[in-house]
């Protein structure tokens, strides 16, 4: 059986996230009380509790970009990020950094998007042609 992970962070509005990540991820509810709520985030687990969310700057440079650090994400196959950015845009979510192409025709290909839950946590979420280019070690330089 595969190790999965267990995040735990902070909302301002346990409705408001259950809406987005419910609603507009698709992930299912688990367990909750009044002060926080677990998600099945694709095979892992979120805890979201009521509190004040982490800050945020834009400080991590990735090629030409600078991501909101800290962050969390989701790694998925082409067809599911391919989806999943429909999902989003459908929902009217404003993104951070839109949907692209980074390291086009690179060991590490992949297609990116960053954007925030609705209490303000940011999200990254990648796609591969194949799970296996994921550790694809990036050319020098």
């Amino acid at each position: 059986m595969a190790s999965l992970f267990h995040l735990a962070f902070h909302v301002t509005d346990l409705d408001e996230a259950r809406r987005f990540y419910g609603g507009v991820l698709g992930c299912a509810e688990g367990r909750s009380t009044d002060t926080w709520v677990d998600f099945d985030f694709f095979g892992h687990q979120l805890s979201l509790h009521l509190g004040t969310p982490f800050a945020t700057t834009r400080t991590g440079r990735v090629g030409d970009q600078l991501v909101p650090m800290p962050h969390f994400g989701l790694v998925l196959e082409l067809p599911q990020w391919q989806a999943m950015a429909e999902r989003l845009r459908a929902a009217g979510t404003e993104f951070v950094i839109e949907p692209h192409l980074r390291y086009a025709g690179q060991p590490g290909e992949q297609w990116t998007m960053f954007f925030c839950d609705p209490c303000g946590n940011p999200i990254e979420v990648k796609g591969f042609r194949s799970l296996a280019g994921l550790y694809a070690p990036q050319p020098a330089g």
